[in-house]
């Protein structure tokens, strides 16, 4: 993930597309609304590789995430 960046001193920590203050929720939130990639480059002045890394990113939470279900009682 090396056009991601984690820093406390960017965006209190959000993880930012690197060398940007364009963090990664922002790019998700675009893709989300309907934005295309070429939307967002023009936007956030990013790549279609740092748009990449950000949906990569966010993958690597979801991957392998256990799933269980929540115990109602009646």
């Amino acid at each position: 993930m090396e056009r991601i960046v984690v820093d406390p001193k960017i965006m209190h920590g959000k993880p930012v597309i690197k060398g940007t203050r364009v963090p990664v929720e922002v790019i998700l939130g675009s893709l989300i609304s309907g934005m295309s990639y070429e939307e967002i480059e023009k936007e956030y002045n990013v790549t279609r590789e740092d748009i990449i890394a950000a949906i990569e990113y966010a993958a690597k939470f979801v991957i392998g995430e256990e799933v269980r279900p929540l115990k109602i009682e009646a």
